[in-house]
């Protein structure tokens, strides 16, 4: 019988986890918001660049204290604006390596069919201002003070073919339905999917300081991890709560995507 944990969930910024013990989390998997604009309920999503990466830098800085010896961060982040383009991956990249975490890679996310056949606003047929149209996203991951996560005879989850599958730097998943979630950028749960089978032991715990409309928590408690989440926007409350509380169990037999 698999035990399933209910997750530890904080209407508050991130910027500050008093309620988690330092030393405590095995994988961080979020994805922060972008910076450009989005509506949210509370929290102002367009601020000087300077503002947010400063912001960004402080809840890194907290993950990495709550971090374990080993234990991975996984950032889901797309690169934004055009004129000119803002490599915000690159700048994440750079946050976490000058908090001393060591990078493992990069998974490039093909969003394939699902980002539609539009183009990117520019010049058409013309090469006056021919613009590049991303049709995905990274996923940055590094770790804290070893490549290693010591197991400590805890049991993997992962299947062979899923391991064979997720060690690969591109990943093809389609993009998560806002109008079913109920957040203006979920990411789909195949993506906390993967990472968590990839990086973590059943029964570790991860962290989601961006939680959003509670996707990581969903399928960290599917696949009996404990799990935290913060959510500076508390009308979220009602989606993340029955979210959760309709997780599907993952374990064994179920790939989702």
């Amino acid at each position: 019988m698999v035990r399933i944990y209910e997750p530890e969930i904080y209407f508050k910024s991130s910027e500050e986890m008093n309620e988690v013990q330092d030393n405590s989390v095995h994988l961080v998997v979020t994805s922060p918001p972008y910076n450009v604009g989005k509506e949210y309920g509370k929290y102002v999503d367009k601020h000087p660049l300077s503002q947010y990466l400063d912001f960004l830098n402080e809840v890194w800085r907290e993950c990495v204290k709550k971090l374990v010896r080993g234990g991975r961060i996984a950032v889901n982040v797309a690169d934004t604006w055009r004129q000119p383009y803002l490599p915000l991956h690159s700048h994440i990249t750079q946050q976490l390596l000058g908090l001393g975490l060591l990078m493992r890679g990069t998974i490039y996310w093909d969003k394939g069919a699902s980002v539609g056949v539009s183009t990117a606003w520019g010049s058409w047929r013309s090469p006056s201002n021919p613009t590049l149209r991303d049709v995905g996203e990274y996923i940055v991951v590094f770790c804290k003070d070893s490549f290693k996560l010591e197991s400590k005879n805890k049991l993997p989850t992962i299947t062979s073919e899923e391991f064979t599958e997720y060690t690969k730097s591109v990943w093809r998943m389609k993009t998560a339905d806002a109008k079913k979630t109920g957040h203006p950028s979920p990411f789909p749960e195949e993506l906390p999917y993967r990472l968590i089978q990839l990086y973590t032991y059943r029964g570790d715990t991860v962290l989601d300081p961006f939680l959003g409309s509670g996707t990581t928590c969903k399928v960290a408690k599917a696949l009996g991890r404990r799990s935290i989440g913060y959510e500076v926007d508390e009308s979220y409350r009602s989606i993340v709560e029955k979210r959760i509380a309709g997780y599907q169990t993952l374990l064994d037999d179920q790939i989702p995507g």
